[in-house]
């Protein structure tokens, strides 16, 4: 397949390009190459091109940000989608565009599925939440895949800060009353490369498999990094933040396993990560 990649400098889009790159013809584009929230530009660039897929790898996912500029919070995560999803829809390609565990209020006592109501409680679940809805009018053909937590080699992310905050401090704070899906972009890119070959159109959530807090997240972290450095667990009122986080929001993968995809386990997806930096230091 010709394959454009929206927001191809980023964490995931970088992963995505690297995997899907050997089989199929990838066009990656950063955002300096193209601005998803201008509409000639991606009519112009996705004619031009005239790809068969368009994954959509570009947001505006600083959740916090997001509270004081819902303008560009809706730019980037909702009119930037349905720019995509008409330019798609035209030349008769697909769109895979990738959504959030943020689109749930995020008060659950077990994993949401994707036939759970949604019901964002931030500026930024309600621009993706609007995003998804204008793919799905937009673009027949879509697959909308939900994620959470992510981390990766590339840019900035939780397992990162962790690792260099270890090494220099003496004990760390981390919240413990927050559980989630700690999801490798490398995985997750893999399973992207496993979905677009079904033409199996939908929604899906893709996270990997297990739930933990971002106290036992961090916990684990520091372990794989070879420290000793004490985690203590502290409620989140101790970090207030504009944007409130979700207490548990964790996603289950019932429509991916139904067609045989499997994401791996939080703890050997880290794992894996780690004893793939260690490789890449040679």
């Amino acid at each position: 397949m010709r394959i454009l990649i929206t927001g191809a400098n980023g964490m995931l889009g970088r992963d995505v390009t690297a995997e899907l790159a050997p089989r199929h013809e990838v066009r990656p584009f950063p955002r300096a190459a193209l601005d998803i929230a201008d509409f000639a530009a991606v009519r112009d660039e996705v004619g031009r091109v005239a790809p068969d897929l368009i994954v959509n790898c570009a947001a505006y996912t600083d959740v916090d940000g997001c509270e004081s500029d819902p303008e560009g919070a809706y730019l980037g995560n909702a009119l930037g989608p349905r720019h995509l999803a008409v330019a798609a829809a035209a030349v008769g390609a697909a769109l895979l565009h990738v959504s959030t565990d943020y689109v749930f209020p995020g008060d659950a006592e077990r994993p949401y599925t994707e036939f759970d109501p949604v019901g964002p409680a931030t500026v930024y679940g309600r621009s993706k939440l609007a995003g998804e809805v204008a793919v799905r009018d937009h673009c027949p053909r879509h697959y909308i895949v939900r994620t959470a937590w992510l981390y990766g080699e590339h840019g900035h992310n939780f397992v990162h800060t962790i690792r260099r905050l270890a090494a220099e401090k003496d004990r760390l704070t981390v919240v413990d009353d927050q559980i989630g899906n700690p999801t490798w972009t490398a995985d997750l890119a893999r399973m992207i490369g496993q979905l677009i070959e079904t033409g199996a159109y939908g929604t899906y959530h893709a996270t990997a498999v297990g739930e933990v807090s971002w106290h036992g997240f961090a916990t684990e972290i520091v372990r794989l990094s070879g420290l000793s450095t004490p985690v203590d667990p502290v409620p989140s009122e101790r970090f207030p933040r504009p944007a409130p986080r979700p207490a548990y929001s964790a996603l289950d993968n019932l429509c991916l396993r139904q067609l045989g995809i499997e994401m791996l386990p939080w703890r050997e997806a880290l794992e894996d990560f780690f004893a793939r930096q260690r490789e890449s230091a040679g």
